[in-house]
């Protein structure tokens, strides 16, 4: 039986992967800074390891025993005082450092559709310049480039409680987001496959404006869409980046580049976004998809 070691079990994504890691039947032993947050998925955990991936002293011997190391640790918004290099590249390569030391058979990691495109974010950068460091590191490895995730579209759905829902320009740039479940079989899968880079999104390849329609459709609510000049976008991108520090302005640049330009990748899955608005239109059901 082989054993993976997943760093970011508590995450969206962490939780399909380590449930498909499982149901693939590996041995899995999990990384949380606090071993509580675990407790509600104990079931598919073999073995709790606490640390923290900013912390290198903490993860020593993390990697002892395992086969391969998965990992999806990154900020997805700005806490704790920690930039996008201690945590993206800094806390990532500590437990490269790790895998390194026990001869680990594959490294998987999960960075972000159209990474190349982006490098000049700074949530970004951080990212690429890991991926340089594990191709070079000398253990073999797959990098999942995952389209943006269904969880990150409850935002449209919050807009649409709200009334309006908003998109820059035209609204007809693409995008193909993928479910965490669909995503986790990618990942799982890569462990035993040889491809070292893959990109995957969703089977719905859509438009802002359709997304939008579906989350209005979704509450049986009149669709209201606003149209945001691309020019906005970019002045207010420029006053953040002069007035606030990156701690505010990473995540908004992110996501405003992302929505203004196309982001369609290989088609994969068999979960629909207009199902997912549905199970998710209720306050309530949000837990089920984002920790």
């Amino acid at each position: 039986m082989q054993k993976v070691l997943i760093a970011g079990a508590t995450g969206y994504l962490g939780r399909f992967v380590l449930q498909e890691f499982k149901k693939q039947g590996y041995w899995v032993r999990a990384l949380a800074r606090d071993a509580a947050r675990l407790e509600s998925i104990s079931e598919y955990i073999d073995e709790a390891f606490t640390g923290a991936v900013t912390d290198p002293n903490s993860l020593q011997g993390i990697c002892k025993d395992m086969d391969i190391v998965f990992s999806s640790i990154g900020i997805t918004k700005q806490k704790d005082n920690l930039t996008y290099m201690d945590v993206d590249y800094q806390g990532n390569m500590n437990l490269l450092e790790e895998a390194k030391k026990e001869g680990i058979s594959k490294f998987i990691y999960v960075s972000v559709f159209n990474a190349e495109k982006m490098k000049n974010l700074k949530g970004i950068q951080a990212k690429v310049r890991f991926e340089e460091e594990l191709k070079k590191s000398g253990l073999d490895y797959s990098i999942i480039y995952p389209n943006g995730f269904f969880s990150d579209m409850l935002d449209y759905l919050k807009m649409a409680k709200k009334g309006r829902g908003y998109v820059f320009g035209s609204g007809k740039y693409r995008i193909n987001p993928i479910h965490g479940e669909d995503l986790a079989e990618v990942c799982v899968n890569a462990a035993d496959g040889e491809e070292k880079e893959i990109n995957v999104g969703g089977p719905d390849i859509l438009t802002h404006n359709e997304i939008v329609a579906i989350a209005f459709e979704s509450l049986n609510k009149k669709i209201k869409i606003s149209r945001i000049p691309i020019w906005l976008k970019n002045f207010i991108l420029a006053t953040l980046r002069f007035f606030t520090s990156v701690k505010t302005y990473g995540p908004i640049e992110f996501f405003m580049t992302v929505l203004t330009m196309e982001m369609v990748a290989p088609t994969y899955g068999k979960h629909h976004l207009k199902d997912f608005f549905l199970e998710n239109k209720e306050e309530r059901s949000s837990l089920k998809t984002r920790v």
